[in-house]
């Protein structure tokens, strides 16, 4: 558990709520959210694919495990684009949000929350980015753009970055990111690749991360989900 000093976000590739053995079972994908003690979440993969897009993890279920949902703007999503951010907490609340187009081939975008929370004001960005190493460079640059025009405020990238490469690719192109050392995510039953990234901005770094793999997150879906402990630079 977070100490009151700390924040726990997690990034979280549900996959529709489909797991690997190709069963579609949101309460186990409940289980491993209940499982990383998170205070904040962002969501990959959270709604069906075709419209009119509706969520793959139902909201009740959220409801009644005492997550609020962050609205998005998607009538009966739960997020937009697939990215959703879901928090708990009497201690959060939601100042602002907003979403970004991102280019490339195929339709991607990015979600943009901003939270009062226990280690002061945070903006969190969710994404998922493209297949082509094309489209994820063009992405990392927009959502960088976008970012740099908004007030400044400590800042999360959260996602599923879909880079497989252990070099610094995407960490050069936003060279004001911390991008927190990679950790395996994926494919779930045999994590090899750090798909999934947190990188840190301005005013906000890591106590400690890593990737939560207890039951049954190794089959609820084919990503595990990754965790950091959030504090104030001071």
């Amino acid at each position: 558990m977070t100490k009151p000093s700390t924040l726990r976000i997690g990034s979280y590739n549900i996959q529709k709520c489909v797991g690997l053995d190709f069963r579609r079972q949101p309460q186990r994908i409940m289980q491993v959210l209940h499982g990383m003690q998170a205070e904040i979440v962002v969501l990959q993969e959270a709604d069906k694919r075709l419209p009119p897009r509706p969520a793959a993890l139902p909201h009740f279920m959220l409801d009644e495990a005492g997550w609020q949902i962050v609205d998005l703007g998607g009538a009966g999503s739960l997020g937009w684009h697939g990215n959703a951010v879901i928090w708990r907490g009497d201690h959060i609340k939601v100042r602002q949000t907003g979403h970004h187009d991102l280019p490339g081939l195929e339709p991607r975008g990015a979600v943009r929350v901003e939270f009062d929370t226990q280690i002061g004001p945070l903006r969190v960005m969710g994404m998922h980015l493209g297949l082509l190493p094309a489209s994820r460079r063009q992405q990392i640059t927009h959502i960088r753009h976008c970012d740099a025009s908004l007030e400044q405020m400590p800042t999360v990238w959260a996602g599923d970055f879909n880079e497989w490469s252990r070099q610094p690719v995407l960490d050069n192109l936003a060279p004001e990111m911390h991008f927190l050392p990679p950790v395996p995510s994926y494919p779930a039953a045999q994590p090899l690749g750090a798909l999934d990234r947190i990188a840190l901005g301005y005013g906000v770094e890591a106590a400690d991360h890593g990737v939560h793999g207890e039951r049954p997150a190794h089959i609820a879906s084919d990503h595990l989900p990754i965790w950091a402990d959030l504090r104030r630079m001071v």
